[in-house]
């Protein structure tokens, strides 16, 4: 005999389960609300009975190139809603509210396969690649942590993204249920880390010695420099400026100063070069061709690497 209401609860399991084989929506989705509307535990959910002693000291998660996983990234069903995953990076960046899940989930699989740890830095996001990293900012504090997207959900019309508890606690949002946050996409390809590398290792370089060099700075104005022919007629030709960032006796020092300019792209599309003259190394920038050029570099290295830079046509 048809058995109408069984008929109907599997039914209604279809339709909040993830094609594919997605887990169905999490606690964090059908949450209840404390008086003031900032959320509450769900159920049997909220923090671990025996959380490890210092939660801020979990480092976020650590970025690295990872392949979309396939049986992850297909477009799903959940609450009567059509969701089609991301599968190429492009910039993301999204307001909106945050959740957290906790011990109600923990241990439990999520949707790439993996095992949710409540005290990993981890999240779960409706769209985002599994697996993707993502920055996230809690702009009432400026807290911000990296996590990785290993889930889906939250399917609330009103939430953006789900939390471990761990990062919600590194948030400081983890007492209130749910909390506005900024949700941004890190690009995790081998050219975009490598360039991230080079900047990091640029900027942690300790400052070398500067020894101060007396010099003259040129006019204002742009020059034209005149050069002879073979006829004898004068030809002018526009002249070249360069940004001198630094005078050492040590050529290391200048070639650490040197690698730190190009590392953060002070110099844009000029080169920059350790010119040893007269028994000093010069760190020079250049060449450019209008004075202008010139002074936005040297404005740059002055701004950023707190040196002075000069501007000359040598």
């Amino acid at each position: 005999m048809f058995n109408f209401q069984r008929f109907m609860i599997m039914l209604c399991i279809a339709t909040v389960t993830a094609c594919g084989g997605q887990s169905a929506v999490k606690p964090t989705d059908t949450q209840a609300s404390k008086p003031g509307g900032k959320g509450g535990y769900y159920l049997d959910d909220g923090p671990g009975d025996n959380p490890p002693a210092d939660i801020d000291s979990i480092p976020d998660a650590q970025l690295k190139t990872e392949a979309p996983l396939a049986r992850s990234n297909q477009p799903y069903t959940a609450l009567g809603k059509k969701y089609v995953p991301m599968t190429s990076y492009a910039p993301y960046v999204r307001q909106g509210v945050a959740s957290w899940y906790g011990r109600r989930y923990h241990g439990k699989k999520t949707s790439s396969g993996e095992i949710y740890d409540m005290y990993g830095m981890t999240g779960a996001h409706p769209t985002l690649p599994i697996p993707s990293y993502v920055k996230v900012t809690n702009p009432a504090n400026k807290r911000a942590v990296i996590v990785r997207i290993n889930d889906r959900g939250p399917f609330k019309q009103d939430r953006l993204i789900d939390l471990s508890y761990a990062a919600a606690y590194k948030l400081r949002i983890s007492s209130q249920g749910s909390a506005p946050v900024e949700v941004e996409w890190i690009d995790t390809s081998p050219e975009a880390l490598q360039k991230k590398e080079t900047i990091r290792t640029a900027t942690s370089a300790p400052a070398p010695e500067i020894i101060p060099v007396a010099y003259t700075p040129p006019p204002v104005a742009d020059t034209k420099i005149v050069v002879a022919n073979a006829n004898n007629n004068p030809d002018p030709s526009p002249a070249s400026y360069y940004v001198q960032v630094g005078a050492f006796k040590n050529e290391a020092n200048g070639d650490l100063l040197q690698k730190k300019i190009l590392g953060l792209e002070l110099a844009g599309d000029a080169a920059v070069t350790n010119v040893y003259n007269d028994g000093i190394y010069r760190v020079k920038l250049g060449p450019f061709s209008t004075r202008k050029e010139a002074d936005v570099s040297a404005n740059k290295v002055r701004k950023q690497l707190n040196l002075s830079a000069i501007v000359t046509n040598q």
